[in-house]
């Protein structure tokens, strides 16, 4: 057997076995300290996957093996195994494909966003209770503004006056940007199951550039269906990197904004409800600026959550997050009209 390093993610660290015999197998260290209860994100993924399965098969497909992730079971029933040295370790079924880290076409584009409406439309008769948070308040606006406020008291006081005008920006928007979570807190949109880290490359694509399934399931827990649009289009659309240096290139990208959003209509118009629909287009909005909260935060308290490359590191990702938030904020009409058409 053959082990090598596999990926680029963050968090996690992730080899593939090779074997002569059997499917090769993807094989994971979880990090405990981003996901403190991992026997809650192994039972969402054996829930999730299960049920996804168990839909492929009414379908017709027998072997779904490509279509959706595969967790290992050990000989005693668990999904992970946890040793001596408190490491703890689990298995995937590998399937072959490859991810992107930024869009190359809109075509692509496309096929994102269906694979990322046919994960929740997979999952809309899933009843959420069962599903726990896995990491608590990840997309909370109201918790991100709490945290934004104590580290403008709070945080370094040289960074604060440097960071003012970014501030400002973010102050004067607050309002706006709790519509979405203020509408789930009146139950006017309804509780799903989601993702909640709909990057391009947590996307898996065949040869041709077709979705073949969503993977990183870690972060699948009770949300809104914005949760998911927004980030993806804060991540799919952006025409820079997310800490580029030179504002000058970051804008959104609206070919791609139209093809995400038709590949994801086209595999949730019938299940979402018209108010989620309307609300589509301030979602990217809103987790665009629910990043830039993130950033400036950790900025003004000293980067001490997001890994840093240099001193300033996360004032340039907010300063390009923020450049993005105003490029959407010019086209907000045209990306309304845009959903409205395709509902």
């Amino acid at each position: 057997m053959e082990i090598l390093p596999l990926g680029s993610g963050h968090i996690h660290s992730t080899y593939l076995a090779k074997t002569k015999t059997k499917p090769d197998i993807v094989l994971q260290q979880i990090n405990t300290r981003v996901f403190k209860d991992p026997a809650a994100v192994m039972n969402n993924i054996r829930m999730v996957t299960g049920h996804i399965k168990d839909k492929l098969v009414l379908r017709g497909i027998k072997d779904a093996s490509d279509q959706v992730l595969t967790p290992l079971q050990l000989s005693n029933g668990s999904m992970m195994y946890a040793g001596d040295d408190k490491k703890v370790w689990r298995c995937f079924y590998f399937i072959p494909g490859r991810t992107y880290d930024q869009a190359v076409s809109v075509e692509q584009v496309y096929e994102g966003g269906r694979a990322y409406g046919n994960f929740l439309n997979m999952l809309s008769d899933l009843p959420p209770g069962p599903i726990k948070e896995t990491i608590r308040g990840f997309h909370n606006m109201a918790l991100r503004l709490r945290q934004f406020d104590d580290a403008r008291k709070n945080g370094l006081q040289d960074r604060i006056q440097e960071a003012a005008s970014e501030i400002e920006i973010l102050d004067s928007r607050r309002q706006e940007m709790m519509i979405i979570q203020n509408l789930g807190l009146e139950c006017q949109i309804p509780v799903r199951i989601v993702h909640h880290d709909t990057k391009i490359n947590n996307v898996l694509f065949d040869e041709n550039r077709k979705g073949l399934c969503v993977i990183d399931l870690d972060t699948v827990m009770p949300g809104y269906v914005h949760d998911d649009f927004g980030d993806s289009i804060r991540t799919f659309t952006n025409t820079g990197e997310e800490d580029d240096a030179d504002t000058g290139r970051v804008s959104i990208n609206m070919e791609y904004f139209k093809s995400y959003a038709e590949g994801y209509l086209d595999e949730t118009r019938s299940t979402l409800t018209p108010i989620e629909k309307n609300h589509l287009a301030l979602s990217a909005r809103a987790m665009t600026y629910m990043q830039c909260l993130r950033f400036l935060t950790d900025h003004l308290n000293g980067d001490i959550y997001y890994h840093i490359n240099h001193d300033g590191h996360n004032l340039q990702r907010t300063r390009a997050q923020v450049k993005l938030l105003l490029s959407m904020e010019d086209y907000y009409k045209e990306m309304q009209r845009i959903i409205q058409n395709l509902s």
